[in-house]
Formats: structure tokens, C-alpha cells, sequence
């Protein structure tokens, strides 16, 4: 089922994330067919489906790094899909935080520096926040370790010290637990969900793993280009 957005074209007061009517396509493929999504300040939506249902699409288009054919997207109260690919990027790097399956640290910085690219990014560079979310995701004392001789565990702890390090309004998390191991996976599930939900920062779960859906106050599930769940995805 497609859920419609509102006709009028004001963001929705408060939304962290606000996508309407989004539509792509790549030649006679259909990737996205008018789907909408909603997500408020601590908020957690998980989007499950499987392998070609379009969830690389909608994320691609949520985090501003592609443009969708027609369609919105909002965030934090201000339409992007519109904005110049450079302002885009910007504000890109203030407004979202980005959690990959991969931590894709880079190895040649330390924990510290790659938790602060985001916020230097942002232009509103904070030495002192990111010291104190290493320490909330258990890394206090491993600001100046190279990646290389953390576990992947530890790895993918520094990416969501990352994600919040710019006080983001909401994470966008492809399979963040994807490439770990069962308990690792579970520990950075509720780490990132619970440090998210402290921040009031809204978070937006794409993956395939139910247990990682358990995670979120709702799922929504895409399949070829759409949602197809009874309930709508505008609460």
C-alpha cells in the first residue's frame, strides 16, 4: 500500500525526516513508486524487504545522495531535494549521521579524528563531544588507536560515536550490524538506538535482520518500489 502525503507542501512541525511521494527510476526499472515515511525526534523506523525492493534507493534518497524524480524530502524542517549538490552536502553533514554495514573508518586517522569528521565537516568542530561519546560507547581512553588494531566490534562502535558526533537530527543505519557477530550485533543495536533516543535524534534502520527490527517503535516494509503494510506509514 502507498500512503499518500499531505497536500499541502509545509513540513510537518518537529519531523527529524519527512519523505513524500518519492518516485525513481532506471530505465524501464522501477526502483520507487510513491513511497512516504515520517520520523520524529527519537523516533526508531526500521524499512525491511528484501534484496530489490528498493530500500538502497530510499536510502540513497533520504541521505540526500541522490535526487529523486519526483517526490520530497525534508529534513529537520527544510526541504534538500531542491538544494544545490554542494549545500546539500553541507547540510548534509550537520543533519545526518550515516551508519554503514562497513565502518569504513579511515585507517591512517585515529578513533578521535574519525569521530570528529563529521562535526569539522559541519564547520562546528567539538573535540569535546566526541571524546564523550567514544566514552559512552565504551571506547574512553582509545581516542588515539588506530582502527587497525580495534575489533570490528569496537570499529563499528566508532562509526556510531561518528554518526552522532554533528548532533544529527537523524541517523540513517544501512545493516549497521551486518558484518558482526551475534552478541557484537546486539550490543551496537542498543547502543546506537539508545544513544540516539538520549540525543533525540530520529533513526531510520534499513535491513534484512529481524532481530535488528525489534529494535524500532515501528517497521515498515518495501516491496518493488512500495510499502506494503496495513498500517500507514503517516501516524
Amino acid at each position: 500500500m502507498t500512503t499518500q502525503p499531505p497536500a499541502d507542501t509545509a513540513p510537518t512541525q518537529g519531523a527529524a525526516l519527512e519523505a513524500r511521494d518519492l518516485r525513481q527510476t532506471y530505465g524501464t526499472l522501477t526502483a520507487l513508486s510513491g513511497v512516504s515515511l515520517r520520523v520524529m525526534p527519537g523516533e526508531v523506523v526500521a524499512v525491511t524487504g528484501p534484496s530489490g525492493s528498493g530500500k538502497s534507493t530510499l536510502l540513497h534518497l533520504l541521505g540526500g545522495l541522490d535526487v529523486p524524480q519526483s517526490g520530497e524530502v525534508w529534513w529537520a524542517g527544510e526541504r534538500v531535494d531542491t538544494l544545490d549538490t554542494q549545500v546539500r552536502a553541507t547540510r548534509r553533514a550537520g543533519r545526518i549521521g550515516l551508519v554503514f554495514q562497513h565502518h569504513y573508518l579511515l585507517e591512517d586517522l585515529n578513533v578521535l579524528d574519525n569521530v570528529l569528521i563529521p562535526s569539522r565537516l559541519a564547520g562546528t568542530r567539538d573535540e569535546a563531544r566526541a571524546r564523550d561519546l567514544l566514552a559512552r560507547v565504551g571506547l574512553g581512553g582509545r581516542e588515539d588507536s588506530l582502527p587497525g588494531v580495534l575489533s570490528g566490534g569496537e570499529r563499528q562502535r566508532v562509526a556510531v560515536a561518528r554518526a552522532l558526533a554533528a548532533r544529527p537530527a537523524v541517523v540513517l543505519a544501512d545493516e549497521p550490524t551486518g558484518s558482526l557477530d551475534r552478541n557484537n550485533a546486539h550490543a551496537v543495536a542498543e547502543l546506537l538506538v539508545g544513544l540516539a533516543r538520549q540525543e533525540r535524534a530520529g533513526v531510520l534502520l534499513v535491513t534484512h535482520d529481524d532481530r535488528l527490527a525489534a529494535f524500532a517503535d515501528r517497521t515498515l516494509h518495501l516491496l518493488d518500489g512500495q510499502f506494503t503494510d496495513s498500517v500507514p506509514a503517516f501516524l
